[in-house]
């Protein structure tokens, strides 16, 4: 088993560690999404230190307090430990600029695309985000990656309908599930085996 140490894949919740349920802070509503379980077994064998890196705005929107996502932090946590995956960490942007809580109603530098919630995790964990890599569901969460440093993988599970591409926002692999974006990116994060790029066909 490879130990990578300060390398780390950056996991988006919704949609893309665990089922899309929007704003929800229940814990007994949270199921992982496919592919989940066998490809965070995969990255955690190879030595990745899985982080997540999560909006939620709906904090800002009053939807509900910052304290209930201890109870969904804990939640996943606890799903993933049941198979010998530990989280190295859980971050989360709570603002929204269009938000109606005044603390919270801002711009800031955490909101992804923006990469401050990797930039936080790499320091506080020392962390190499060249070597790491971020997989999300949507193109905002490929950009924040990218704009940190890392190489991201996209799960094109139907969650991005808008395909606005630009600087940043082409994945460098689009997966169906986890466990594929996982296969892949242990397969280029081997020096010894060259990787074919992938073609980017969406409109």
């Amino acid at each position: 088993m490879a130990v990578m140490n300060d390398a780390a894949v950056f996991l988006d919740k919704d949609g893309t560690l665990i089922d899309d349920v929007p704003y929800n802070v229940d814990p007994d509503r949270v199921r992982l999404a496919p592919g989940v379980r066998s490809g965070l077994i995969r990255l955690h064998e190879r030595g990745f230190r899985l982080i997540v890196v999560s909006n939620q705005g709906g904090i800002a929107r009053g939807y509900f307090p910052e304290q209930a996502l201890i109870l969904v932090e804990d939640r996943l946590r606890d799903m993933l430990r049941r198979f010998g995956v530990p989280l190295a960490g859980f971050y989360y942007c709570p603002h929204d600029p269009n938000g109606r809580i005044r603390r919270y109603a801002t711009s800031c530098t955490c909101r992804k695309p923006r990469p401050g919630l990797f930039q936080r995790a790499a320091r506080l964990g020392r962390l190499d985000l060249r070597r790491s890599w971020c997989v999300g569901d949507i193109l905002d969460d490929i950009e924040a990656g990218h704009a940190a440093g890392c190489r991201s993988v996209l799960v094109d599970n139907g969650n991005e309908t808008r395909w606005e591409l630009g600087e940043n926002r082409v994945p460098d692999y689009i997966a169906r599930d986890m466990d594929e974006a996982a296969g892949f990116i242990i397969d280029a994060s081997d020096p010894g085996r060259p990787i074919r790029p992938q073609s980017f066909a969406r409109p």
